[in-house]
């Protein structure tokens, strides 16, 4: 096993880089927001599976490499305009625009194997051969684009899944990697920002084109505490634990798979599906929201609290029951939703939601020796504000 490089800050170039990636994640939204069906959900979670695993592979690359030369900022900046290009794919990717979206997927596959040869490692590099699945799904994405209607939806599918079972495969040579654990968790908060900043600007298209009734007042007011109380969750109480663990486990690469790279799949999904459902609030805060609707909305808080408690139990092997229970607690309440004011079913989500970061912070002042370990995490060097009390309070 390769000890872990020096640490670094995030640099500029992935900064830019995620500019495309912030106009992929409005497609998506986009799509749900037009098809709420379980069939539209599979369609666009087929899709951002795809873009999420190029995002992934382009940070595990900048992690790894020093990107302070020519070749590599191009390299980065190349990547960042298949982002683009895929952004503009996506509405269409089932129609006429799949094969464009299947060739710019191999590009940047084939891209990042191309920059991964640069390495001192050339052919034997670890990130190469433990990421170089998209050399495989690419192909088939290619396929299926060149195919229409179930077949496409299946190859792309197997894509998929060769992407995802491709890390466990190569448990053993992603276990070669160390990353920059500092640089590598910043890498995926930034995402978590990304994906929040989107739900913010999901309530403001909705609003800006609205008349500012009293009611829609209200429930942007809500909608913005709600996406307040995600990043609470995440920053406060999740990300220095997620850095502690890529930073201090020996089976960094098991952490990093089933932590950052699946958990943080499922976050970010999760506050897309939010994040369409907050935009039905506002568009018709009186009205009673469809099944639909409910759905985006409540299903995505318990998708984001269970992938809490995956997390936890990955990292701790411990239940974080709070978690669980909050999760449960708003798949209960989704049938009920629509029988009230979409108004009032926000009010209930953001009282779940928040309710556990309050409970959190209770059990953790209840609890001095918890709150004198966060204090001196603070002072160790890490992220500031982002303290978190991680295995003390249970999450």
């Amino acid at each position: 096993m390769q000890p872990s490089p020096p640490e670094k800050g995030v640099i500029w170039e992935e900064l830019f880089f995620d500019l495309a990636f912030v106009f992929a994640l409005t497609q998506f939204s986009r799509m749900l927001h037009g098809d709420h069906s379980w069939a539209g959900v599979g369609r666009v979670l087929l899709l951002f599976v795809t873009v999420y695993w190029a995002w992934a592979g382009t940070t595990i690359y900048t992690d790894q490499r020093n990107v302070d030369n020519a070749l590599d900022r191009a390299g980065v900046f190349a990547l960042g305009l298949g982002s683009l290009l895929l952004a503009l794919m996506i509405p269409d990717a089932y129609g006429e625009r799949g094969l464009l979206f299947a060739g710019v997927y191999l590009a940047m596959r084939v891209l990042l194997a191309a920059l991964a040869l640069g390495t001192p490692h050339g052919w034997r590099s670890p990130v190469l051969r433990a990421y170089g699945s998209g050399l495989v799904a690419g192909p088939l994405q290619l396929a299926g684009g060149l195919l229409h209607g179930t077949t496409r939806i299946v190859l792309w599918s197997i894509a998929v899944l060769v992407d995802v079972v491709g890390t466990t495969v190569t448990r053993r040579t992603l276990a070669q990697v160390r990353v920059r654990p500092l640089h590598y968790t910043h890498r995926y908060g930034l995402l978590i920002i990304l994906v929040l900043g989107e739900s913010v600007i999901q309530v403001g298209m909705v609003a800006v084109d609205e008349p500012l009734t009293v009611a829609r007042l209200i429930a942007i007011i809500i909608g913005y505490a709600l996406v307040c109380a995600l990043w609470w969750a995440y920053f406060i109480y999740g990300v220095r634990t997620f850095r502690q663990a890529v930073q201090r486990t020996a089976e960094q690469a098991d952490i990093r798979r089933s932590v950052m790279v699946y958990g943080h799949l499922l976050f970010s999904f999760a506050i897309i599906m939010i994040a369409v459902g907050l935009a039905e609030v506002v568009t018709d805060p009186i009205e009673p929201l469809g099944a639909g609707e409910a759905s985006m909305l409540f299903g995505g808080a318990a998708l984001f609290l269970t992938t809490f408690a995956q997390t936890h139990w990955q990292i701790h092997r411990q239940v974080a029951w709070r978690r669980i229970s909050a999760g449960v607690l708003c798949l209960v309440l989704l049938p009920l939703a629509p029988l009230m004011p979409a108004l009032a079913a926000l009010a209930i989500l953001l009282a779940v939601v928040a309710g556990v970061s309050v409970l959190e912070e209770i059990i953790l002042h209840r609890h001095p020796a918890a709150s004198r370990v966060r204090a001196n995490e603070d002072e160790i060097g890490g992220d500031p504000g982002t303290a978190d009390a991680g295995p003390v309070v249970g999450n």
